[in-house]
């Protein structure tokens, strides 16, 4: 019988995060007693408490995270034997999990994908447009460089390209030419100075969004390489896993569930035959590396109400065959 599952699995209200989909996600997992299993986004650790209120003695919880402060927040599980943490991206799990030697191991692989609430909440990791801060976005702010830099040396095109494509923001060309002409004056230093210079640019306002939503999540989305990091990270979980292993996915907006609808299908579909050869459904199922587990699930009313940011939210899940 499954140990339930305490809210938010005691996740501290200090840390002003709740994890989205908890339940479901644990559900997907379909988490054994003995099993291992990864937290390939561990954040403030929430989805790795509630893994853990799972496991028994002989199970195993793999966290990996890219911002050095999810790295100390997991400080507060190091007493747990069950338990590490690793300073890397989820694109780099399979360099985890061969160190560790469980590679083709693996029971579930949960992926929490996107920015966190602590991450927005903080002004001085520049991810939000509401509060006042240094222009970075970076996840992992020990490398890369930060979305000013960036900004303040980038071509017009490639800037009004960061926009529409990651963002998909229709006047990323109008935002552009607007950098260019500010970055003249005086280089953007500060979230608040790049949203004002985008509410100015886009000439047409959505009532129900702030008209730089769009524009930061692309190029958050740029300076952080997520759709790339998200490509590696899927085909990785996939070769990690164990035959009926899990992979579970949250995501947060449609680029990123695109890429995963796709890849879970991608994967679920064997080699593409002439339909009149007379082949047994063994020989069509060779090739088939995953099994779709379910339809999408989007949060309850009650999340949403509760924690407005899981309004975007979808999980998808699969099992390798």
């Amino acid at each position: 019988m499954k140990k339930a599952i305490p809210e938010q699995a005691n996740a501290s209200a200090t840390l002003s995060h709740r994890s989205v989909l908890l339940q479901e996600s644990i559900a997907a997992l379909d988490i054994k007693a003995n099993g291992i299993y990864i937290d390939a986004t561990f954040g403030r650790g929430g989805h790795s408490r509630a893994i853990l209120s799972q496991l028994g003695d002989s199970g195993r919880l793999i966290a990996l995270d890219r911002d050095p402060q999810a790295i100390e927040a997991g400080a507060s599980l190091a007493s747990d034997q069950r338990f590490s943490i690793h300073h890397c991206a989820f694109a780099n799990i399979k360099t985890v999990v061969n160190d560790l030697g469980l590679y083709g191991k693996i029971d579930g692989v949960l992926m929490d994908i996107g920015v966190s609430s602590p991450q927005l909440d903080d002004a001085k990791r520049g991810f939000s447009f509401q509060k006042d801060g240094p222009l970075d976005m970076r996840m992992d702010t020990g490398s890369g460089v930060s979305a000013a830099q960036w900004l303040n040396t980038a071509s017009l095109s490639e800037i009004a390209t960061v926009i529409k494509q990651y963002g998909e923001e229709k006047f990323g060309t109008r935002i552009a030419h607007a950098v260019l002409e500010q970055r003249v004056i005086k280089p953007l230093e500060t979230t608040a100075e790049f949203a004002a210079l985008i509410d100015k640019a886009v000439p047409v306002k959505d009532k129900f969004k702030h008209p730089a939503t769009r524009t930061f999540q692309g190029v958050r989305i740029f300076i952080n390489g997520e759709l790339k990091q998200l490509e590696l990270g899927l085909a990785e979980s996939v070769d990690v896993l164990c035959t009926g292993g899990r992979l579970v996915v949250i995501s947060f907006h449609s680029l990123e569930d695109r890429m995963v609808k796709r890849f879970i299908k991608s994967q679920s579909q064997g080699p593409k035959y002439p339909s009149k050869l007379p082949l047994t459904q063994a020989v069509l199922d060779l090739g088939k590396i995953l099994k779709p587990i379910g339809k999408a699930i989007k949060p309850s009313d009650e999340e949403v109400q509760r924690n407005s940011r899981s309004r975007s939210s979808v999980l998808r899940a699969a099992m390798k065959l």
